[in-house]
């Protein structure tokens, strides 16, 4: 086992979750060395043509998980890890923050062809597919922005991807209704964090609204602007957004796991020019993290 490896351990709860050969021959090889082989170029970074000869040839490993990016088999196989992280009581939902990060694009990571991608093999598009790649123009240059809702254990929920001069506040009711951890004895997946907490960029009043109508309280402080606004309607402009400093603090989790993530450079440095491969890529990274002892 290398540097980066996938253990035993997190083997042992990868394992069951991975698309079965079926058929005379069987159609996917070795997942765990192609596995281990996608887990070093998100980590490292390099090209795809360069990982070691021991992982296998390159081509097997870019095209498994291009392929798994775009049919939502990576997103799969995250969803059945959450599940059984679920059952065992390791997810913590007394408070889910919500945050975004730009990362900046490769120069290789633009250029992508106007036409609509495909998966070999597959009718359809990707599931992630975007018509503007999740790529724009912004202070930092060509960006792209991730938006993440991550729980108590410091482990993202859910995340979609959006340019990078998108503003945060219109991307917080995506962000929650992309919350679905399944549940092993059957039923409707849970959707409902007990807590929310964000920063001011996420005090809108369609996010208060949209929060009070689910029921999930939440802690956002209030933009100076509409407190100013509020005390100058009087009464009329209602009562004082409450606010829990103790809850507040905790928003330090999501600021970690960003932390986290950006360990993998691939990550860091957007290099796809797809964005339903750059949505595999950090799924990929996400799925890391939920395997960790």
């Amino acid at each position: 086992m290398g540097r980066g490896d996938l253990s035993d351990q997190a083997w042992a709860r990868l394992e069951p979750h991975l698309p079965m050969n079926v058929g005379r021959g069987g159609r996917w090889k070795s997942h765990r060395r192609v596995i281990n082989g996608i887990l070093i170029r998100q980590r490292t970074g390099i090209p795809w043509r360069d990982p070691p000869a021991r992982f296998g040839k390159w081509k097997t490993v870019h095209d498994r998980h291009r392929r798994w990016s775009g049919d939502g088999t990576w997103e799969k196989i995250l969803r059945a890890v959450q599940a059984d992280a679920e059952v065992d009581g390791r997810i913590d939902w007394s408070v889910v923050s919500v945050d975004s990060t730009s990362c900046r694009a490769h120069q290789q990571a633009a250029g992508a062809r106007a036409a609509a991608p495909r998966i070999p093999g597959r009718p359809g598009h990707p599931v992630e597919h975007r018509s503007d790649e999740a790529l724009g123009r912004s202070r930092g240059g060509l960006t792209c922005k991730i938006h993440l809702a991550i729980e108590g254990g410091r482990r993202p929920l859910a995340f979609p991807l959006t340019p990078g001069q998108w503003g945060d506040a219109p991307q917080m009711i995506p962000i929650l209704e992309r919350i679905r951890v399944p549940r092993t004895s059957g039923g409707r997946p849970r959707t409902r964090p007990d807590h929310v907490g964000g920063d001011k960029p996420y005090s809108s009043r369609q996010d208060r609204r949209y929060l009070r109508r689910r029921q999930i309280k939440h802690t956002i402080p209030e933009r100076m602007d509409q407190r100013a606004n509020r005390q100058r309607r009087g009464s009329a402009g209602g009562r004082p957004i409450g606010f829990d400093e103790s809850i507040y603090k905790r928003r330090n989790e999501v600021e970690r796991t960003f932390n986290v993530l950006m360990c993998f450079r691939a990550v860091a440095t957007r290099f796809d020019k797809r964005a339903y491969v750059f949505h595999g890529t950090v799924t990929v990274a996400s799925l890391r993290l939920w395997l960790r002892s």
